[in-house]
This record gives structure tokens, sequence and C-alpha cells, in this order.
């Protein structure tokens, strides 16, 4: 197949343009893929020239973007060439195959199911983040992160099929083994929403369903998918962030302390880098949006220049095994769909 063409939104994030364009230009330089830059031409171009690398970029000009404090409805709505809407319109038309933003999060879900739509069969899309495990080269897959606060049970069996697909065909899974995030391992633990979900997935057949999975069986690596509501899955995803910052934070402090240490870190560098890859989230690039008709990667407000490189790499990955036609084709097949409120 020809390269995927990402949308990346340059306004987007904490640190735009400057970072988000340095992620591209990595992208353009050691990924297959066409890289295009949408938003305010002059600052983009400005980071460009000064950089000095070379590699030349396609810019899609956006006159606004939304601002992290708006309310992301009414901002989509009051400025239609804002990057994000222009980002999710060259996708619509077939200019794009993916899109990749940093910036409002809401808005970015917002402009994805208005612009693309939600994939035939599916209730709500949901954002899927990957976690590390204690097993070496082995993450799982969280979803919802964020997208949806309140859940009904059909739309927790939904996350776990895309989810499926997902590590299945992207991850290199052969069959995905899926957890429901609950307050115990017994089958009759948990609210309402746990229980009935959790006869969904069991009486699923295109689910391998291994039961609950409490917080601490998230990283242990028994699990490839782990579903649960958007409410539950996004303080999940803050303190796992959190928490992979202080344990960074705590080994750059200790270990250098006295000659022992300082020798010590000297040699152990690589190790330390390695241990920073696997529990640093932006090695993750953000989460995908499974469920509308398109592909869309959500990196974090704060990405910088790794993170955004990696979530263009993820929107790749995404844009080459199908996500979105391989989620729509199952549903098509399925008869499941719909039921179980």
């Amino acid at each position: 197949m020809t390269c995927p063409r990402i949308a990346v939104d340059a306004m987007g994030g904490d640190y735009a343009p400057d970072e988000i364009v340095a992620g591209a230009i990595r992208a353009q330089a050691e990924l297959a893929a066409e890289i295009i830059l949408v938003g305010d031409p002059e600052p983009i171009q400005r980071y460009l020239d000064e950089h000095e690398s070379g590699i030349k970029l396609k810019i899609v000009p956006a006159a606004d973007v939304v601002e992290m404090h708006e309310e992301p409805l009414i901002a989509l709505r009051r400025k239609p060439n804002a990057s994000i809407n222009v980002a999710m319109t060259l996708v619509k038309k077939g200019e794009a195959d993916a899109v990749v933003s940093a910036g409002h999060s809401g808005a970015a879900m917002a402009a994805a199911l208005l612009r693309l739509g939600k994939l035939p069969g599916i209730d709500r899309p949901a954002i899927g983040a990957m976690f590390p495990t204690l097993l070496p080269s082995k993450s799982v897959l969280i979803l919802d992160v964020g997208a949806n606060v309140d859940c009904k049970p059909r739309y927790l069996e939904q996350f776990a099929l895309m989810g499926s697909i997902y590590s299945q065909f992207v991850l290199g899974v052969e069959e995905p083994k899926v957890g429901l995030l609950n307050i115990g391992e017994e089958d009759c633990k948990g609210n309402d929403l746990a229980l009935q979900a959790h006869s969904l997935l069991r009486d699923n057949p295109r689910i391998s369903f291994l039961g609950n999975a409490e917080g601490r069986d998230v990283m242990s690596g028994q699990f490839d998918v782990v579903v649960c509501d958007g409410f539950v899955g996004n303080v999940l995803l803050k303190f796992a962030e959190s928490l992979g910052g202080v344990l960074v934070q705590i080994l750059r402090e200790e270990l250098p302390k006295g000659w022992r240490g300082r020798l010590g870190t000297a040699l152990l560098r690589p190790n330390l880098r390695n241990i920073k890859q696997r529990i640093d989230h932006a090695e993750h690039g953000g989460g995908l949006l499974l469920g509308v008709d398109g592909i869309c990667i959500i990196s974090h407000g704060s990405a910088q220049a790794p993170s955004i490189f990696n979530a263009i790499r993820l929107a790749q990955e995404a844009v080459e095994h199908q996500v979105s036609q391989r989620i729509q084709a199952c549903y098509q097949a399925s008869s499941v769909v719909g039921e179980g409120d």
C-alpha cells in the first residue's frame, strides 16, 4: 500500500507548535509516512527554517485553535477553521488517513464524531492507552481512559471487542486475553455495571474473557486488554503516568548519591535508559480513539517531540493494519451488537 498520510494538529498542546513540528520532522525522516502539518503556517514554517533539517513537510493552513479552557462543541462550531477541525476534514475527504493531536482531548473526540462519525454498530467510541507490564516487551491495552464517563454494559462489551481486534492485528497477540476492571476477582463482585458487563463478556464467543481484573492485576502481564468506564480509566491513566514520573525522579535523585552511587549510575546507564522506556508514557505516544470511522490518535497535552513521534508511529501502524476496517467487518458479521443493556 502507499505510505499513510498523517495529518498532525500542529497547534494543539502545551508546547505547540515547536515540539509538535520537531516530532513531525523526526517522523518524516524515520517512518514510511507522509506528514501533513495543520495550523498557522507562519510559526510552523519559521521552526522548519530554523531547524535546517532539509526535510520538506506539507502545511495545510488553519486559522484557529481550540484552547484548553473552551467547551469542545461550542468551540468547534464557533471555529470551523480550527486546526483539529481542518485535520479531521482532511481524513473525511480522503486527503489524509489519520489524525494526531495533542490539543484539547474533548475537542479531538468531538471533532472526530462530528466529522468522521461512528462506525456502524458502535454505540460509543473509546480511547485506548497502552500500559507497561511486569513482562518485558509486553503491554496491556486499557480502554476506555476518558471518552465515556458513564457507560452501559454493552459499551464495555464493545470496548473489549475493539480492544481485542487492535491487540490481535496491531500488537500481534494471537488470542488477546480480556479482563474487566473490578474490585475483586470473584464473579459476584462489583456494582451493577460490572456485574452486567461480566455476563456479556463471558457469553460473547468473540472475546477471550479471563474474568475480573483487580487494580493490582492490570500490569501483571496476564491480560492483554482491560476494559472499564472512562471515569475509572482516566483516573487509572493519570495515576500511572504520575507514578512513572515519580519513579524516574526518585532514581535520578537517589542513585547518584555518594561515590558508589555515581559509579553505579555510570555503569547502569543503559539499564536505566531501558527502565525509563518501559515506564515513560511518552514512549507510547497517546491513545487511539477506537470506534470512529477513521484513525485518530489523542496525545498528551504536555507531549513533546518524542511523544509526538511515537503518536505518529502509532497512527501509521493503525492505518497499515486497517484497524477501523477490521472493527467494522467484525461488527457486520456479529449479531451481538446492541444486545444487553
